[in-house]
């Protein structure tokens, strides 16, 4: 039996997606096999797709992270799953096809109050951002939080999980109307980084302390402004590197003097039991919130999965605020930041 999925043709621009033919996957025996509802763009599916992130060893060459959909087999050794559960679920890759197999251990059940589109808008962005917040920001109430990329799918998650912990989010994005964004999401400060400066502002909304923690997407160009924007004993986790790898003049004396912890992590290459805790983790402490209104997916456009590359370049000129959706049944082009 086969199913199609979409995979670049060649390295290179949008127009190499290319819809082929792949076996339906087997499922193993701890595994789901999903029908695919919806997936989601992320930054790693533009850069698999220009030939420059190479998935792990062993991954489909299927493009997409994360899916929502229902459940079509499951394997002998899992438990308390059946045929029609709705999932969604973080991937290693080939969330833009028909089927994918996911560990039961891995799948998250979509609150009921959802469609497919809004679950898929979930894996990626929140538990990337939950890792880097809790497991390595070592997150607490009433710290200030400083998120770059703001109105970002990863951004707009971080400021939620940020308010929902008691803490207070203070978000840069590179428009006035994704600044604005920011603000309904529930950032308490919004600053226009448009410049690649922020930390004066920083510091002024934060009574010239700065900020504890730093969620930073952007890399080499925001190095010098993030260690002027961190407050004594702050922490940096960098979750991606947008603005650039090399940092030409590193100052380590700042690193001493206001004794800064700098971590990097990537979630895509983590193995499976860590990405099995981590979901686990968040089902039993996050996944509540979406009942009741604490948190919400947050969908800026959904196209059909037909219109892949469209999707792609519009995430590629940076129109988005919040999940761009690839739906499998639907049509739909929805934008404003809002499911």
């Amino acid at each position: 039996m086969n199913m199609r999925g979409i995979v670049p043709k060649t390295p290179g621009a949008a127009d190499q997606l290319v819809m082929q033919e792949f076996p339906v996957p087997r499922p193993l025996n701890d595994e789901l096999l999903v029908r695919v509802k919806a997936t989601a763009l992320n930054r790693a599916d533009i850069l698999q797709r220009q030939g420059r992130y190479d998935p792990p060893k062993g991954t489909t060459p299927i493009l997409g992270l994360e899916m929502a959909g229902v459940v079509e087999a499951v394997g002998p050794d899992c438990s308390g799953w059946h045929t029609g559960d709705r999932v969604c679920a973080l991937l290693n890759g080939g969330g833009y096809a028909e089927y994918v197999t996911i560990p039961a251990k891995m799948a998250i059940p979509v609150p009921e109050k959802l469609s497919f589109e809004e679950a898929a808008a979930i894996p990626e962005v929140f538990l990337t951002a939950y890792q880097a917040l809790f497991w390595l920001g070592g997150l607490r109430r009433e710290q200030r939080v400083l998120v770059h990329a703001g109105a970002s799918g990863v951004g707009t998650a971080a400021i939620q999980l940020i308010k929902g912990a008691g803490a207070i989010p203070i978000a840069t994005a590179r428009s006035t109307k994704k600044i604005d964004f920011c603000l309904k999401v529930g950032a308490k400060v919004s600053i226009n980084a448009s410049d690649g400066k922020f930390a004066d502002d920083v510091l002024e909304a934060t009574a010239g302390e700065g900020v504890d923690l730093i969620l930073d997407c952007i890399g080499a160009s925001y190095w010098d402004q993030n260690l002027t924007a961190l407050a004594l004993d702050g922490k940096m986790v960098m979750i991606a590197m947008m603005g650039g790898l090399n940092v030409e003049q590193l100052n380590l004396g700042m690193l001493l003097r206001k004794r800064l912890q700098i971590v990097g992590t990537t979630l895509r290459s983590r193995d499976r039991e860590y990405k099995i805790r981590l979901t686990r983790d968040f089902v039993k402490k996050i996944l509540p919130g979406f009942l009741d209104g604490t948190y919400r997916p947050v969908v800026d456009t959904i196209f059909s999965w037909e219109e892949a590359a469209e999707a792609h370049r519009h995430m590629e000129a940076n129109l988005n605020m919040g999940k761009i959706i690839l739906s499998m049944e639907r049509v739909i082009v929805q934008q404003g930041g809002g499911a």
